[in-house]
């Protein structure tokens, strides 16, 4: 069993583990560690500028990626399930790295939020490999890219464009497409995939609304006006598009008010 002494030490074994498997079983024991009294809150050794990572799969630029289909095939249904996958297993990095980077500044139900979301990302992708295993592929099989930790570099100096940009942005982008994914899986016969997928949605609304509350919260002792603030935020740090249709629905059970990202997307024409 892994033994860690303070909640930095056990983020950044995490964030170290390069293997698959490897970071799901050290977010796990973090995670356990945390919630057994056995880490002391202190934040004594500094995260990583880059986490491990395994030799597949090959990591190319976003815009070097090829389209993954709608997922009616099986070939498509693999290609959206590795690249849902790959989000869940950077997922896990963004949020232990969201407690060792920025946890000194909060009290201890900020570690225990995000090391619960950690090990919620471990579980996901655990799951959908699983999947991959049984459709004949795995993780590591197709390409992808490094979006998600270029999103945490650029927001490694500031813990409210981490949070607007993580979970109130990328996050939330999952809550808008998850629901019409699974429908094409489950128009396929694909009851399992839709099923994993189901359950991930679910988490993932509770991770928006974890990102969401604790940016309010920060923000409102900083005396910032919240709306403002975040569009500010968005337009510095985040390098793509808000992308409608939003689910308003999810957002807001979410406590994502459609204030905060409405007007950015009318502002980006898109």
């Amino acid at each position: 069993m892994q033994q860690f002494a303070s909640v930095a030490e056990a983020a950044r074994a995490v964030l170290l583990a390069a293997e698959p498997y490897d970071k799901v079983k050290t977010a796990r024991a973090a995670a356990r560690a945390w919630r057994a009294g056995r880490l002391a809150h202190r934040f004594d050794v500094e995260m990583p500028e880059r986490p491990g990572r395994p030799e597949r799969p090959e990591l190319l630029p976003a815009n070097r990626m090829l389209r993954r289909g709608r997922g009616g095939s099986e070939r498509g249904r693999v290609a959206m399930l590795h690249a849902l996958a790959h989000i869940e297993y950077g997922a896990i990095d963004l949020a232990f790295d969201m407690a060792g980077r920025f946890g000194a500044d909060f009290p201890r139900q900020f570690v225990k939020d995000w090391f619960g979301v950690g090990a919620d990302e471990a579980l996901h992708f655990a799951l959908l490999d699983r999947r991959l295993k049984a459709l004949g592929s795995s993780y590591g099989a197709l390409p992808a890219h490094d979006g998600l930790w270029e999103a945490a570099e650029a927001t490694a100096h500031d813990v409210l464009a981490r949070l607007a940009v993580v979970p109130m942005v990328l996050e939330a982008r999952g809550l808008d497409v998850t629901p019409a994914t699974v429908e094409r899986f489950e128009a396929a016969g694909d009851k399992r995939s839709a099923a994993i997928l189901r359950r991930i949605y679910r988490d993932e609304i509770r991770h928006v609304a974890v990102g969401t509350s604790w940016f309010k919260r920060t923000g409102e002792s900083q005396n910032l006006a919240l709306v403002p603030h975040w569009k500010w935020l968005i337009e510095t740090y985040f390098r793509g598009d808000l992308k409608p249709p939003f689910n308003d629905s999810a957002r807001d059970e979410a406590g994502l008010s459609r204030d905060f990202y409405a007007g950015v997307a009318v502002a980006r024409d898109v």
